[in-house]
């Protein structure tokens, strides 16, 4: 018997907290192994606040949004969603969790170039900047509206971009589910963590070049300058090349196969855990 949609909720809502969580903690030291070991987990702190709001949102939203594509499809409540229809309710449930991650991410680019303007000496070497001084100058220059610069981008990103995620990661738990004789439940850690990891992979492959946009525009807006996805995009391609939409991508996706592994494997284990607990 399913729970009641208000614990279903807070179900889908907590597993994707401790999703979160686990994502970070085993991201976090490809962040920053460079400083050594005593620093892998060095700034953890905005990352684990920022990751679990999104993904708390996320995964709540992924489980209302199943049952609107349910709903729209005229099926049964609770029946099975293909491949497809989830990552369909994955995408839907993208535009949800791109209200949370929206103002996380205008915080952290315009913190990381304030920095990289401190250490090139373009600012003067005052007061050290902070998630709070951020915060403080987006409130006094543009209100709380300043957070939202960069929802359209964050959008065009996050819409595909999850319909690849939860698209690759049950693709892939069917495939194992297939070959192995078994449900999709029952593949085992490894498969497991292996899809998250794939999922990720795809994720970034299809949005990189538009999270590259993004940050640019977020980071314009610190100086003041106002442009657009499309007039970003095309001054990127004219002056550094197609190129320049990739840079970096290697270490992302190093990084993303452990973090979505442990996503997934804290996800569906919690959530597992919690659904037993409520007799469903």
């Amino acid at each position: 018997m399913a729970p009641h949609p208000v614990i279903q909720a807070i179900i889908d809502f907590s597993a994707g907290a401790a999703g979160g969580t686990a994502c970070v903690l085993s991201g976090q030291p490809f962040d920053t192994a460079k400083v050594g070991l005593r620093g892998l987990y060095k700034g953890t702190t905005p990352a684990l606040i920022a990751n679990i709001a999104e993904n708390a949102v996320l995964f709540l939203s992924y489980g209302l949004c199943q049952d609107a594509v349910r709903f729209m499809s005229r099926m049964d409540k609770g029946a099975d969603l293909s491949d497809l229809q989830k990552a369909s309710a994955g995408s839907l449930a993208s535009i949800f969790s791109s209200m949370a991650l929206c103002p996380t991410e205008l915080v952290k680019c315009r913190l990381q170039a304030m920095h990289e303007m401190e250490a090139s000496g373009k600012v003067a070497r005052g007061q050290k900047s902070t998630v709070w001084t951020v915060v403080k100058t987006v409130l006094k220059t543009d209100g709380p509206l300043g957070f939202y610069q960069g929802l359209t981008s964050t959008f065009v990103r996050e819409l595909p971009g999850y319909f690849c995620f939860f698209g690759a990661y049950e693709w892939c738990r069917s495939t194992f589910a297939r070959h192995m004789g078994t449900s999709k439940d029952g593949i085992g850690i490894l498969p497991l963590m292996f899809s998250g990891g794939f999922a990720g992979g795809c994720l970034w492959l299809v949005v990189y070049p538009i999270d590259c946009i993004k940050s640019r525009i977020q980071v314009y807006s610190l100086a003041g300058r106002q442009e657009g996805f499309i007039k970003t995009f095309m001054g990127v391609i004219r002056t550094e090349g197609f190129t320049a939409l990739y840079s970096g991508l290697t270490p992302t996706m190093v990084r993303t196969f452990p973090a979505n592994g442990a996503l997934f494997l804290a996800y569906e284990f919690s959530r597992k855990l919690m659904m037993d607990a409520a007799g469903a």
